[in-house]
């Protein structure tokens, strides 16, 4: 039998969501044919068969959460002998919202729990995050929280060398050490949350009773971009410079230059090319709106290399594809780079490696039109543009009120860093 694990899926990615099995169990499947598809809170991808043979189990259901290291699928080589099927339980990453946690009773002594080898621990991304930070194996951790959960606190212990009070029998595994730094970094990543004053989230009413609802699980790149979203608003101090940008002669030219280009690559030549040349331009000459600011080493990272991130709307949410080096790209390139990319990302088909790796930021909303925006920074970055919708306005010029096309932009930036 050939157990099949979830395989790593890219940097930074250590779980996804199971969205469509290929096959059935008792299937015969070829080597490299479609098997599963999964979504990361990366990208959508599908996963072909590493063995030919026949489809013992499949291990997991249609939305459920599957860890990298999880066997997801058991295939019998051809010849081989199969007695009964093999089915491996996971443990959810959360409880279902429409059923109830399991009650906890208060105990004055925490009460460590031994993890089940080869089954999924039980714990919220910040508290796994927490855990690669420290060099701690969370697997090893003995958890203290609901349910066997394992809890921040949990991990700094266990990674400074002390396990709580016990009333268990067992606890697997054994004390890491780890430098002053790092016990500082867990420190900080323990309270950060708590540290803020005030910040207490009460739990949602019951908005059942008040009428109908629908409710929609928060997976995969949903619940990334609200990490990341929540992140940047509570982190970092936004400020926003607001202006207007006059390109009536940009505007002609490029109308012009994507005429000639009708059904060429890049032909379709939109604004935000444009914007993104100079924009890269820029940020050589101003660093700052370039950079990332370390909040456990206290550092401010200045890259110099300049990758820019655009804003797409998709049908599972918001996804920022990255152009990578797009200050050496001419803007027939880069305008050919964001229609590839922007389809691939409504599709469904953009890979891990396009999402990663950005710099800075732009968004637009000029289809939704508004006077202007106030975009949330692509955290860790420290800057982001958002482009407005172009509009004829009248303004002065030489003392005389002309019609021009106004283009409204806001740059909204970290203020530890500018």
């Amino acid at each position: 039998m050939f157990e099949f694990k979830l395989p790593d899926l890219g940097e930074g990615i250590h779980e996804g969501e199971i969205l469509k099995w290929h096959v059935e169990v008792n299937a015969e499947i070829k080597e490299d044919e479609p098997l599963v598809d999964v979504e990361t809170d990366k990208a959508a991808v599908t996963i072909p068969s590493p063995k030919s043979g026949k489809i013992i189990s499949l291990n997991g259901n249609v939305g459920d959460i599957v860890n990298v290291g999880n066997v997801i699928t058991v295939i019998a080589m051809e010849g081989e002998v199969v007695e009964a099927p093999t089915k491996i339980e996971t443990v959810p990453e959360s409880v279902p919202a429409d059923k109830p946690a399991p009650e906890v009773k208060a105990e004055s002594t925490p009460v460590p729990v031994a993890h089940t080898p080869g089954r999924p621990v039980p714990a919220a991304p910040a508290t796994r995050r927490l855990a690669r930070e420290l060099g701690v194996d969370i697997n090893q951790v003995p958890a203290t929280g609901p349910a066997g959960r394992v809890t921040p606190e949990d991990v700094q212990r266990f990674g400074a060398g002390d396990v709580a009070p016990q009333k268990a029998d067992t606890v697997v595994g054994q004390a890491c050490e780890v430098s002053d730094d790092k016990r500082a970094t867990a420190e900080f990543a323990a309270h950060a949350a708590s540290a803020i004053p005030f910040l207490d989230i009460d739990p949602l009413p019951d908005f059942s009773k008040l009428g109908p609802v629908e409710t929609e699980a928060l997976r995969s790149i949903r619940r990334k971009v609200a990490h990341k979203m929540v992140t940047s608003m509570v982190l970092v101090p936004h400020v926003a410079h607001i202006d207007e940008v006059d390109v009536t002669d940009l505007e002609a030219f490029r109308r012009s230059e994507k005429e000639k280009r009708a059904g060429q690559p890049g032909g379709r030549l939109t604004l935000m090319a444009f914007v993104m040349k100079a924009l890269t331009a820029s940020i050589k000459n101003w660093k700052m709106f370039n950079a990332s600011l370390d909040p456990f080493k206290e550092e401010i990272i200045y890259k110099k290399f300049y990758n820019v991130g655009f804003a797409a709307d998709t049908p599972r949410g918001l996804i920022v594809p990255v152009i990578k080096d797009a200050d050496r790209k001419s803007i027939l390139s880069l305008a050919a780079e964001i229609e590839s990319l922007a389809e691939a990302a409504r599709e469904g088909a953009i890979t891990a490696g396009d999402l990663q790796g950005n710099t800075i930021t732009i968004t637009n909303i000029g289809s939704i039109g508004g006077t202007g925006l106030i975009p949330t920074i692509n955290y860790p970055d420290a800057a982001i543009l958002g482009m407005g919708k172009l509009q004829d306005k009248p303004v002065v010029r030489n003392g005389e009120i002309v019609i021009r096309k106004m283009l409204p932009l806001t740059l909204a930036f970290d203020h530890r860093i500018a």
